[in-house]
């Protein structure tokens, strides 16, 4: 396999090469304009007589080298190595969590967004060998965004799960009619006309969306954080946010999916890998299980003695004895 940058978004610093090079040339011609204003050529000669061009040129030329073996260095260049069992066969599964400030009701404890993320983290371990979340198969990275969802990370109130489905879907390998499947985790509360075409859109593509109910049908209050009270009504009635259960079940039954009610995490997980495992899986690679052999430490060393030398290269001619 052929050498490769894991970080290529630190390439264009390349770009910054150009305009040392300009600057260095705007430097040359503005020494040239300035000892001709000096008046006296041969003067201005003797006086700079023992500085030498070439070695400040030199200068230049190490410094740039070291930039350059700088720059690669933090790209970091890598060549693939040999790896066991890197193949996998899986799917790929979008999780859509429901963030809405209803899902802060407490009819389940500590409320229905973190059992909701304790059993995406579970999914994400029974599902490892061939589950990919989001599209990764990081699932330090996933885990971290999931632990880290809240209502106050979308700045608009309410559930849509027409938009959500669409989001889904563009996650997705176009190009590829089947191995897809969301799994979406709300407690119902949908505030959308569209979700069902959505939903047969998603069918038409070859999804197949499972979703999971969390919540009560008795429902339950919604705590307020900025008021520390609960959410209330334009009446000023107490808010009772409970689980819709049929617009879920419409939703997979639609793409062939399956639904939930989330009771127990751990049923809630075995219920939706059962399903997921009658998905026609792909082979894909696990790039995550390669082992790399890194050569950024040797750019660096290279460029640690390059600017060394430039900082100990002098500007003068050595005086002769």
């Amino acid at each position: 396999m052929n050498f490769q940058f894991q970080y290529t978004e630190f390439l264009w610093l390349f770009s910054a090469l150009a305009i040392f090079i300009c600057l260095f040339l705007f430097l040359l011609r503005w020494k040239k304009k300035t000892i001709k204003k000096i008046g006296d050529t041969n003067l201005v000669k003797q006086l700079i007589k023992n500085f030498s061009s070439r070695l400040f040129t030199t200068k230049f030329i190490l410094f740039s080298l070291a930039f350059a073996l700088g720059v690669v260095a933090v790209a970091n260049l890598r060549k693939p190595g040999a790896a066991d069992n890197i193949a996998r066969k899986g799917i790929d599964v979008v999780i859509a969590l429901d963030v809405s400030r209803s899902m802060l009701a407490t009819d389940i404890t500590p409320n229905r967004l973190e059992r909701a993320k304790q059993m995406i983290l579970r999914l994400m371990v029974a599902g490892k060998a061939y589950l990919q979340m989001p599209l990764t198969v990081d699932h330090g990275a996933a885990a971290i965004f999931v632990s880290s969802s809240n209502p106050d990370a979308i700045p608009t109130q309410g559930t849509v799960f027409s938009e959500a489905l669409q989001m889904s879907a563009r996650a997705f390998n176009t190009k590829e009619g089947r191995f897809k499947s969301v799994v979406l985790i709300s407690d119902g509360e949908d505030h959308d006309e569209e979700t069902m075409q959505t939903a047969a859109d998603l069918e038409q593509q070859g999804v197949m969306v499972c979703t999971v109910g969390i919540g009560s049908p008795e429902g339950a209050q919604i705590p307020d954080s900025a008021t520390n009270d609960f959410k209330r009504d334009a009446m000023g009635n107490i808010v009772i946010s409970k689980l819709n259960e049929a617009i879920l079940q419409q939703i997979a039954q639609k793409t062939n999916g399956i639904y939930v009610h989330f009771e127990n995490g751990d049923q809630t997980v075995d219920a939706l890998m059962k399903q997921l495992s009658q998905v026609e899986r792909k082979t894909f690679v696990d790039v995550s299980l390669l082992n790399y052999k890194t050569y950024y430490m040797w750019f660096t060393m290279a460029m640690f003695l390059l600017l060394i030398l430039e900082f100990i290269l002098p500007e003068r001619k050595r005086k002769l004895a």
